[in-house]
């Protein structure tokens, strides 16, 4: 088997690496390239050198701003995500009747497309503030606080199946000495069952992790970063640069070029950190 997979193994892998050349890596070296030109098109790049990049952060503060929206929303994402699709887990993982039936309707909302759930919950949310005369765009802390609730019932429920993944592999035997030793409840939680669900938790914290950070289509249905910019995350103040405001389509791209590299750099440090916990363990 080893020395069949040994000699055709590029016609099993050059296929993928030629979509992924051709739909993500291209794209990314020519979009790096066009981060340090003046353009409206690929064809009539004007090489401007580093400028985008200072207009990005000095000459336009709605990135820093956006860029501090979301670093707090994904925050409080991965905290209140994380923490409800393990609870949901370990009450699903109970001897109870209906917890498959549970789990499908937890699970359902992960299903549902993001511009379709901003125009829901948007209809949600404005429905109970115009009893006090207010609605979603009235203030940015709405919109963010809004896209928290919308991201939170949409994830918790992949998380939660991920934890049960995990919790199901628990070993028996283990909990069982654990409780022969003594062990309370929340002792077995803290010291049996989380070491061994650490790479569910590594998995979980990257899923919403990054998708937290590049959110989109719920910003812009649920919102569209109004009033003014206030709810605007990274993601759509980048739409809104490269395509609302003419002559700024290197800046949009510059700003694109560094969101890459950021979320990236904390998705890697996230790994780093949650997998040396798996390791210890």
């Amino acid at each position: 088997m080893q020395k069949t997979l040994r000699k055709y193994w590029a016609f099993f892998t050059l296929p993928t690496l030629v979509c992924f050349a051709i739909a993500f890596f291209i794209p990314f070296i020519m979009g790096c390239g066009l981060s340090f030109t003046k353009f409206t098109t690929v064809t009539d790049a004007k090489l401007v050198g580093f400028s985008n990049y200072i207009k990005a952060f000095s000459g336009d503060t709605s990135f820093l701003s956006a860029l501090g929206r979301s670093v707090v929303f994904t925050i409080a994402c991965v905290v209140l995500i994380n923490l409800f699709g393990f609870v949901l887990a370990l009450l699903l993982t109970r001897k109870m009747r209906g917890t498959n039936a549970f789990r499908t309707i937890f699970f359902m909302p992960n299903l549902i497309g993001g511009i379709v759930l901003g125009y829901i919950w948007q209809l949600i949310f404005n429905g109970v503030l115009i009893n006090y005369q207010l609605t979603l765009t009235s203030d940015g802390k709405f919109g963010i606080i809004g896209l928290i609730i919308l991201m939170c019932w949409q994830m918790t429920g992949y998380m939660m199946v991920i934890y049960i993944a995990g919790l199901q592999n628990v070993s028996p035997d283990l909990i069982e000495a654990a409780q022969i030793d003594g062990a309370t409840a929340w002792q077995t939680l803290i010291h049996v069952k989380i070491p061994m669900v650490m790479p569910a938790i590594t998995i979980c914290m990257f899923m919403t992790l990054t998708n937290s950070f590049k959110l989109f289509d719920q910003n812009l249905a649920l919102t569209n970063g109004a009033p003014g910019d206030a709810s605007a995350l990274v993601a759509l103040d980048i739409y809104k640069t490269f395509y609302s405001r003419p002559g700024y389509e290197g800046v949009g791209q510059a700003k694109a070029v560094i969101f890459t590299i950021i979320v990236a750099v904390v998705a890697m440090i996230q790994l780093r950190a949650t997998r040396e916990k798996e390791i210890e363990n």
